[in-house]
């Protein structure tokens, strides 16, 4: 079924779960340590006033309405609210900096701003010489804004109290938007993570993220009955697909965790049926467990070392549904109730019917270790040019080294430089005052360059991400060179965060490591480690030859690989920060900006091919409340 013949908008969506699951719970959100939860009949009556708010604050049909804010109910209503009386909902990351805010409600030219609380009402006002179409701000949050100029600001509490007057004044009006809206008008805006310059706004209608949110429900047999958190950022495509497109389709629960520092707790108590996670998730909750085995007596150690070892021998083709002995199954099934159930439980993922990660490239040893202990995560391919969804993963088909199928209603073709092109039903429409990219990207036959490279595996017709298109290189003696299949083998390890290699083109790869300060802090604490910094821990000799360890035995393995031994490590350092989005070397989704990385530390760069034995540099810094700093360090640099 196409989205021509769906003809439905997320408001569409809103009225048929109202009728058809009125009184089931659609949100729920922990504040002060307690669960609230919405119906569907709820949702549909904070959905409607807040437009009406809106109304009553002269937002016309086209404007943008910038959300602002960690995932609460009221902001996601607020999104949709804009969608009922025609305007654009445009997100924007919760943790982004002045600056960041500062270019996107410019470039948008957003009238009115919704923010969660105190802390991003003032990144946007310290931003209004940036965006002088801003008229209005609405606030949930009111902590510490009492004594701001209410002239232009205004609460949820106020709308809420303004209902009967809205209603008196707007409510033909509100009817008459509602008309208005049809399937191709603008859903939502969202900006790309802006890995080698500014984000662009990719522009997606109602058509584009219904179109994909039902192919991908009906794959993987998504229904009302499922419950999902509500974690990653709001202005990520993922989020938005997951928690208003999917959610919606499907007519399933949406919960929001009280804060990021109880995301775990929370994780444990909703027990989602339905999870999504980006790779860094999941090495985060492996390194939080591995430290916990770390922590544990010898005996649970042992036992849990013991069932581990059987487990990734027949746990993940006993996840295929492949044959084992009766032994093998017998001990499985042992290490079921004795290790593999209770880490589960632990990390929140016992009651996951179908868990997905995207976003970057995934280690396969992580993927196969949820895998081996029962937990169904598969990968997918997408972008928030295809409203998430290009390839998927059927159970039963799924493969580490692969990223599935084409979604159904995808199309999928490969040139003859290796790029990957796609054409769908969920392509986007344009990227916002872009129309120079827009052609670049897009062709007048729909078809989209993703940037990356990849090929089909004939044998079972499953896509393989090889790198970025632009990352993928050679060696000066002809060998490949694909950096990040070489960074997520060390990051399996849970001692290291992140990490960048180098050597297009060159004689040999190099390697700057961010260690884990909470895995190394942890090892530090176990083995009388005194330390006062992470620069001070980064440096220490022993650190370097756990480090040294590790890179040993993934060059061991490069070494099997004809095409890839070229990639083997020769040298490395720890840096002495870590990367940081608030610093431009990561974007807001926790992706490496490689280009911006390798010029920023051009120095150690160098000095990693020259032969150095260390190497001093100064980096500049942003701390939490914006200032900027400089930290000197003397890095030593580490034959392999």
């Amino acid at each position: 079924m196409t989205s021509e013949q769906l003809n439905l908008t997320i408001p569409d969506l809103l009225d048929r779960n109202v009728q058809k699951y009125g009184q089931k719970i659609a949100n729920r959100e922990k504040e002060f340590g307690i669960w609230q939860s919405w119906t569907w009949q709820d949702v549909k009556e904070g959905v409607e006033e807040i437009a009406l708010g809106y109304l009553s604050l002269g937002i016309q049909e086209g404007d943008h309405i910038a959300v602002l804010g960690r995932n609460r109910p009221r902001l996601y209503w607020s999104m949709v609210a804009a969608q009922w009386i025609g305007a654009v909902p445009v997100p924007i990351y919760q943790d982004a900096v002045g600056d960041e805010i500062g270019y996107v409600l410019g470039h948008c030219e957003a009238v009115l701003a919704v923010a969660g609380d105190q802390e991003q009402v003032d990144k946007i006002l310290e931003q209004q010489e940036k965006c002088k179409a801003l008229q209005q701000i609405v606030y949930l949050d009111p902590r510490g804004l009492r004594k701001y100029d209410h002239s232009r600001l205004h609460s949820f509490a106020s709308i809420h109290d303004n209902l009967a007057e809205n209603k008196d004044r707007f409510g033909e009006e509100l009817i008459r938007r509602r008309k208005a809206l049809s399937p191709e008008k603008i859903c939502v805006m969202l900006y790309t993570s802006g890995t080698t310059g500014n984000p662009k706004g990719v522009v997606l209608s109602h058509d584009n993220i219904i179109a994909a949110s039902k192919a991908s429900s009906d794959f993987d047999s998504l229904s009302q009955k499922e419950t999902v958190l509500a974690y990653l950022p709001m202005a990520w495509v993922g989020d938005f697909i997951f928690s208003i497109g999917q959610a919606y389709w499907s007519g399933f629960c949406v919960n929001c965790p009280e804060s990021s520092q109880t995301m775990m707790h929370d994780l444990r108590e909703i027990g989602p049926s339905y999870f999504f996670a980006p790779p860094r998730v999941f090495e985060s909750l492996l390194t939080t467990c591995m430290i916990r085995i770390e922590d544990a007596g010898r005996t649970k150690r042992s036992m849990f070392q013991y069932f581990m070892q059987h487990a990734r021998k027949v746990g993940v083709p006993i996840m295929t549904g492949e044959k084992v002995s009766l032994m093998d199954l017998i001990i499985y099934r042992a290490g079921e109730f004795f290790v593999y159930g209770p880490l589960r439980n632990v990390l929140g993922l016992s009651r996951v019917r179908v868990g997905y990660t995207a976003g970057e490239a995934i280690g396969p040893e992580i993927f196969d270790f949820y895998r081996s202990i029962g937990v169904n995560l598969k990968q997918l391919y997408g972008q928030t040019e295809a409203s998430v969804f290009i390839t998927i993963q059927p159970d039963g088909e799924v493969e580490a080294d692969s990223v599935g199928i084409a979604c159904p209603g995808v199309e999928i073709k490969i040139d003859d430089r290796g790029e990957i092109f796609y054409r769908s039903p969920g392509t986007f429409i344009e990227y916002y005052k872009n129309p120079e990219s827009t052609n670049s990207t897009k062709d007048k036959d729909g078809w989209v360059a993703t940037g990356d490279a990849g090929f089909i595996d004939e044998s079972n017709g499953h896509l393989k991400i090889i790198d970025r298109a632009k990352d993928v290189g050679k060696m000066a003696n002809g060998k490949l060179f694909a950096p990040k299949y070489v960074e997520n083998k060390l990051k399996f390890f849970p001692d290291i965060l992140e990490t960048v290699v180098f050597g297009n083109g060159r004689d040999y790869c190099t390697a700057v490591i961010n260690i884990d300060l909470i895995s190394v802090g942890n090892w530090a604490e176990r083995h009388n480690v005194v330390y006062s910094s992470y620069q001070e821990l980064a440096g220490h000799p022993e650190v370097y030859d756990i480090i040294h360890g590790y890179i040993q035995q993934v060059n061991e393995d490069l070494a099997k690989d004809e095409n890839l031994s070229g990639c083997r490590v020769k040298r490395f350092l720890i840096l002495h920060k870590e990367l940081d989005a608030d610093d431009g070397e990561l974007t807001r989704t926790r992706k490496v900006r490689r280009r911006v990385v390798e010029d920023k530390y051009n120095d150690l760069v160098t000095a990693l091919y020259d032969g150095s034995k260390e190497v001093a540099t100064t980096t500049e810094v942003t701390y939490e409340d914006g200032r900027k700093g400089f930290i000197s360090a003397t890095l030593r640099i580490c034959e392999v």
